[in-house]
């Protein structure tokens, strides 16, 4: 990081910076132009949010500029290749593959997760989504069957061989969902549970981490640097939306910050057009731009019969919908000479 020192500061303020620096464990380099002298901070990036209060604590100090990222885990500067994400042997993310998750919102009962397992993989899915676990913002709204969702997810599996993803809310469940889950989705509401995150970055297993309603990109990798840093390299980044003054949609899907994360990162991104559009009719389109894009995936809500789901109806696809929205978006990946998974 740069120190910038107000003009005018007396050699004893320049000399006092560069003390306060060396004591926090770094080295100080100071050069003195004509109006105002700068100070160079060079070390460890360990602690650099404590530093910087530090230094703006001193009265000569006017700013300190960061120089580089914050999330050096997760950043191309640390990993220049790009990571791809093995969940099963059908289902890798990143590389040159385009991978595609679907499923309903929620688990509702072993016929139904069943059916929609069968009927995803026909069309092209790698993996199958279903939430057993689910956060809902009202108390009294439909949560998810829990325990005999997992185990519905698990006789999904059984019939189609498609590796599951389902979201965990709580560690207290982490070892319940393990042991039916083959990648743990961390959802927009706990992309900030720093505690969660510590937590699945111990488990080694691959974790789909969607940003937050209201997350900036920097916090985002910041909140899967928390992930890599206990470890567990195996990040999926996810774009589902976030909140803006737009009402037209449930989210305003930004496509934007997936083009910005492939530059930044070396994880893989996928985005999820179903949170992000709340509209089944705009998740085909929405689909297809993101393929276009260079995302490395999608998340697709998909449900036998949505009217009557449980949760979410409003923006799940039917079967014959993801089929031909499959057919489009396999069509754009191969031009752009991606795998579709």
């Amino acid at each position: 990081m740069v120190v910038v020192l107000r003009p005018g500061s007396s050699p004893e303020e320049v000399a006092q910076v560069a003390q306060t620096i060396r004591e926090l464990g770094f080295s100080a380099h100071v050069s003195e132009g004509l109006e105002r002298t700068v100070v160079g901070v060079v070390g460890s990036a360990s602690g650099r949010d404590e530093v910087m209060q530090a230094l703006l604590a001193l009265e000569a100090v006017e700013r300190v500029v960061p120089v580089g990222a914050p999330y050096k885990l997760a950043s191309r500067a640390h990993h220049a290749d790009r990571t791809r994400v093995r969940v099963s042997a059908d289902c890798v993310f990143g590389g040159d593959a385009f991978t595609v998750i679907a499923g309903p919102c929620s688990v509702e009962s072993e016929e139904q997760i069943v059916a929609t397992a069968l009927a995803v993989r026909a069309s092209g899915a790698s993996a199958l989504r279903g939430g057993a676990y689910k956060p809902r913002t009202s108390p009294y709204s439909f949560q998810g069957l829990q325990q005999d969702g997992l185990q519905y997810l698990a006789a999904a599996r059984e019939a189609s061989g498609l590796a599951i993803v389902t979201e965990l809310l709580d560690p207290r469940h982490l070892e319940t969902v393990d042991r039916y889950a083959d990648m743990f989705q961390i959802g927009a509401r706990n992309m900030q549970n720093f505690e969660l995150l510590k937590e699945v970055g111990r488990s080694r297993k691959p974790v789909l981490l969607k940003r937050g309603m209201s997350a900036t990109i920097e916090e985002w990798l910041m909140a899967a640097e928390y992930v890599l840093s206990e470890g567990n390299d195996q990040v999926v980044l996810c774009e589902r939306g976030i909140r803006t003054f737009e009402q037209a949609t449930r989210s305003t899907l930004d496509l934007s910050a997936v083009a910005v994360a492939q530059q930044l990162s070396h994880l893989p991104v996928i985005v999820d057009p179903s949170q992000a559009a709340g509209r089944a009719a705009l998740v085909a389109p929405l689909s297809r731009a993101a393929c276009a894009l260079g995302a490395d995936g999608l998340i697709v809500e998909v449900h036998p019969d949505p009217p009557h789901a449980r949760s979410d109806a409003q923006q799940q696809l039917r079967f014959d919908q993801f089929a031909e929205m499959m057919r489009d978006v396999q069509h754009i990946a191969e031009m752009l000479h991606r795998l579709p998974r």
